[in-house]
């Protein structure tokens, strides 16, 4: 069993860190609630063992302090909703008279939202001074927010100096999180595939190196493969190609070689006259695209090479779509990949899928109770494979 399941919150005040950044409407209306939704069992378990919660977030990038578009009160009522009509409080400002009183008079089964952290400062600053008056509301600190892992804010990792370690907790979220993610980086069983597609090699060249380390299998697509391919000396056309990353490129292709870790590209591509959802389209080798056409998406014979080399693996990581899925045109490939993963899961194999254009995709095409796990951390993940120290996740251990 883990720490926080473990513990008995009764008669406690759980201070949370959770991350609330939900998008919001003109309206103030919640469009997505995936991530409050993901904090909720956390928030349960303390109420059910008779303690009471309190909540601290973000939500957006206010410039200039307290702004209507950028509160929390938003949430309030579908937050209730969601904690099966619990009392939720709210505290205007999250270091303010008002949130100190509630706080001392709250009752046990009872949760008070805390006003935008980031209407001060001094959170992202990661300010000591404001982490200490946060953490005089609660006992117990517990950071279920991975999203925002990778960041030394004030509520994220510098509040924990101010707790003493047994009361120092990841809530259920993070706790599978961080789970997950050391199950692939550290105890993967082989074949360990990663599939690593996106715009940019520049973005992925970090995770790359680290993975030569991990993986057996690395599977490149997207938009990145075709700065491979012209720096194997294929034509492109107007593909995407980040021309100061071609020696890096080659670098990555000699290293895997060296540490014998197979690197896949797309044999063929689906390419397109322009980058539009009606472009005329044609299949064609990935090094060889003719003049004026680009490539949108994987072809149908690299679909099916990739396809094997998932399916024979033990160990997945994705990170990154094959192809501009957003266009009906070019999801196939995209698609393809995840019913393979899907396929690899069912028979045994352990897949996470992480960073923000994998879960859409996954979402989009409804795989994801079909997959082992689906990080909700974008960046956080990423940094994570990279093999940096996230600042959320030290302050805990």
């Amino acid at each position: 069993m883990s720490k926080f399941s473990d513990y008995n919150f009764s008669g406690q005040k759980a201070l949370i860190r959770v991350d609330f950044n939900v998008p919001l409407n003109e309206k103030f209306e919640i469009t997505d609630d995936t991530r409050m939704k993901a904090a909720v069992p956390t928030i349960k378990k303390i109420l059910a063992d008779g303690g009471m919660v309190i909540l601290m977030s973000h939500l957006g990038r206010p410039k200039e302090g307290p702004t209507e578009k950028y509160s929390l009160k938003h949430l309030i009522a579908h937050l209730s909703e969601l904690l099966g009509g619990a009392t939720v409080l709210f505290a205007n400002d999250c270091i303010g008279e008002q949130a100190y009183l509630t706080a001392s008079m709250m009752r046990p089964g009872e949760v008070l939202l805390l006003e935008n952290l980031r209407f001060y400062k001094e959170e992202e600053k990661g300010n000591e001074e404001f982490a200490e008056k946060l953490s005089k509301l609660g006992d117990v600190w517990v950071n279920d927010a991975f999203g925002t892992a990778h960041r030394a804010h004030a509520s994220t990792a510098v509040i924990a100096k101010f707790f003493s370690t047994e009361k120092r907790f990841f809530g259920l979220l993070m706790e599978g999180e961080v789970n997950s993610a050391e199950k692939v980086l550290h105890t993967a069983e082989k074949p360990f595939t990663a599939i690593i597609g996106g715009a940019k090699v520049s973005d992925k060249i970090l995770i790359i190196e680290n993975l030569l380390e991990k993986a057996t299998d690395i599977i490149i697509g997207g938009g990145m493969a075709y700065t491979f391919m012209k720096a194997r000396g294929g034509k492109i056309g107007n593909s995407l190609c980040e021309e100061d990353r071609l020696t890096t490129a080659l670098e990555i292709l000699e290293k895997a070689k060296a540490k014998n870790v197979s690197i896949h590209l797309p044999e063929d591509s689906v390419i397109a006259d322009k980058f539009d959802a009606e472009a005329n389209t044609q299949v064609s080798p990935s090094d060889a695209i003719p003049d004026g056409w680009m490539g949108l998406d994987i072809g149908p014979k690299a679909e099916g090479i990739f396809a094997e080399v998932i399916r024979k693996s033990k160990t997945i990581l994705w990170n990154g779509p094959m192809g501009v899925f957003e266009m009906e045109k070019f999801q196939k490939g995209t698609k393809a990949v995840a019913t393979a993963i899907a396929e690899a899961t069912q028979a045994g194999s352990f897949s996470l899928v992480g960073g923000g254009d994998s879960v859409s995709a996954v979402n989009k095409f409804g795989f994801t109770d079909k997959v082992s796990y689906v990080s909700t951390g974008g960046g956080a993940m990423l940094e994570y494979f990279e093999g940096k120290v996230l600042p959320g996740i030290a302050a805990v251990k």
